[in-house]
């Protein structure tokens, strides 16, 4: 048996920090073709004119023969192997030294985890993931010429190249940088929402935002929001915080900018429909070993009365044994400041204590850290805003003829507001 192939062999076999890498289609193909080349022919480097003897001669060239005819008949089965290690590497580039390095930092195993959650990790423990790191590295330096000498095969094969690596030293940054980039689908996406039937946390691929820079006004609501989402980010203690304020304000977009332009700071969006309040507990217990920090965002959030999502949230806020962590905020937007429909039939009704009654309603919305309101724009400000969104997008129009058409936008689309007035622009922008 091939004592050279074997070994890289058995280093993939023996991966325990790292055992996930086995089940990778390129690494266990490599595995593979390793292992039938070390069964096929003579040791890699084996000087086979070193016999001492005649006789010795005669048997290492006999050996060698057996071993050639071997090879030979092999052959198709190694072409065929190697070929699957090619096939599985092509799709992600035609490097394997950078395919194997991707594929250690996507690794989130349980060493991974554990420094992430700050818990200690034994002596033996590390010295087994730097040793794994030095025989990946070796596995992933393997040049493609090399194996295709030893499989034999005259005819075409296709190749791979090797580039420099230093592993070990890039997963010492990786476990560096897990404050800010987060594990597995944390460190690819900034925008999640909440599973409709088993609170998983789901990826959004493909988020609306706005960048920070290109909403306008409301500058002192603005910088509330970033001042509390920066206390988050410092540990100095944010406020969960509810945005009320009229339709159309800017509200749950500012929410999504600030969190966009503070996700290379390690702050994740997370959105949860108020029917989904139930299952905060359920949410927050996935977060709560990410060194990561994030905002669950309920957008248009009012109940009725005895809605039990009500007393989750409530509860949630303040109150509860399972209460949020200290790397969770709650954001929410409302166009209402109580959050409680209510009418003057509950205030009229047979309650003896109405007192106690509207305490309750307007104790959720007492719970928010934070309140800031968002209120529609006089005329000044609203043509501030038309104006300064028809000069981001280059509309050539008389500022007169402007300010006319945006007022009649405004009163067709009941009243002024951001939102009324990136309409209208986009309107212009295609002619209508």
């Amino acid at each position: 048996m091939n004592n050279y192939y074997q070994e890289h062999m058995l280093h993939i076999d023996s991966l325990t920090v790292f055992s996930a890498l086995k089940r990778d289609p390129v690494i266990h193909g490599l595995r593979e073709l390793l292992s039938a080349l070390a069964k096929a022919g003579p040791e890699a480097g084996e000087d086979s004119g070193a016999a001492e003897s005649a006789e010795a001669a005669e048997v290492a060239e006999a050996a060698e023969a057996a071993g050639a005819a071997e090879t030979a008949a092999d052959t198709p089965a190694l072409v065929g192997l190697y070929c699957d290690v090619v096939e599985a590497l092509y799709p992600h580039g035609s490097d394997l030294g950078e395919y194997i390095r991707a594929r250690v930092l996507e690794d989130d195993n349980f060493y991974v985890q554990a420094v992430a959650a700050g818990k200690p990790l034994s002596d033996a423990i590390q010295e087994t993931a730097r040793q794994e790191l030095n025989m990946l590295q070796d596995l992933a330096s393997l040049p493609a010429q090399e194996l295709r000498d030893a499989i034999g095969y005259e005819g075409f094969l296709p190749s791979w190249t090797c580039g420099k690596l230093y592993l070990l030293s890039d997963f010492t940054q990786k476990l560096e940088r897990i404050p800010t980039t987060g594990l597995g689908v944390f460190a690819r996406y900034m925008f999640f929402r909440v599973g409709d039937a088993d609170g998983r946390i789901i990826p959004i691929r493909h988020p609306d935002i706005q960048p920070l820079d290109s909403l306008f006004r409301y500058e002192r609501e603005r910088n509330l929001i970033i001042r509390n989402t920066q206390a988050l980010l410092e540990d100095t203690g944010g406020c969960n915080m509810l945005l009320y304020g009229d339709a159309g304000t800017g509200k749950s977009s500012t929410i999504k900018a600030v969190a966009a332009e503070y996700a290379d700071r390690g702050l994740r969006l997370i959105e949860i429909k108020k029917s989904q309040l139930l299952q905060i507990p359920e949410v927050l217990d996935q977060l709560a070993d990410s060194p990561l920090k994030f905002i669950l965002f309920i957008d248009d959030l009012s109940f009725n009365g005895n809605d039990d999502n009500f007393s989750a949230l409530k509860a949630t806020l303040e109150g509860s044994a399972a209460g949020r962590g200290a790397n969770v905020v709650i954001y929410a937007t409302s166009n209402r400041r109580h959050l409680v429909k209510e009418s003057f039939a509950d205030r009229a009704g047979d309650e003896l204590h109405v007192n106690d009654t509207l305490q309750e309603t307007m104790s959720l919305s007492a719970r928010f850290g934070l309140i800031i309101t968002f209120s529609k724009p006089d005329k000044d400000d609203y043509l501030d805003i038309v104006f300064s969104l028809a000069d981001e997008y280059g509309l050539d129009i008389p500022r007169e003829e402007l300010a006319r058409r945006a007022e009649a936008h405004a009163i067709r689309s009941g009243g002024r507001s951001p939102r009324t007035a990136k309409q209208l622009i986009e309107l212009l922008r295609i002619g209508l």
